[in-house]
């Protein structure tokens, strides 16, 4: 049995027609299904900072680096350079992970890459 919701243009991977036989993929479909597997650099950004050459050069382990983020603010969510999300940091077991608290849309302002 089919869901009567609409799923924002996706077809189903094999949808069935009314007698229960596997239809096949639309055109469209079979181009989404292909990218669906595709992998995509995401991108946390917890803050920013500049520093001298200098300061740069002198940074070491145990060095720590002031970033103009204050805890409690908003981190943002890149997909491949275009900011996509905002979140905010939990802790999951003994990692840290981001917890989406808005989407962006995409406009055309919305969409510049940082």
């Amino acid at each position: 049995m089919t869901d009567p919701t609409p799923t924002a243009g996706i077809a189903p991977a094999s949808p069935l027609d009314d007698l229960g036989a596997a239809t096949p993929p639309t055109a469209e479909g079979a181009r989404l299904d292909s990218l669906l597997d595709m992998t995509l650099p995401v991108t946390v950004e917890f803050g920013r900072a500049t520093l001298t050459i200098q300061d740069v050069l002198a940074l070491g382990p145990g060095a720590v680096v002031q970033l103009d983020r204050l805890v409690g603010d908003a981190v943002e969510l890149y997909v491949s350079d275009r900011r996509l999300a905002e979140g905010e940091i939990v802790i999951v077991g003994d990692h840290f992970g981001v917890r989406i608290t808005k989407v962006l849309t995409a406009t055309p302002a919305a969409a510049g890459s940082r």
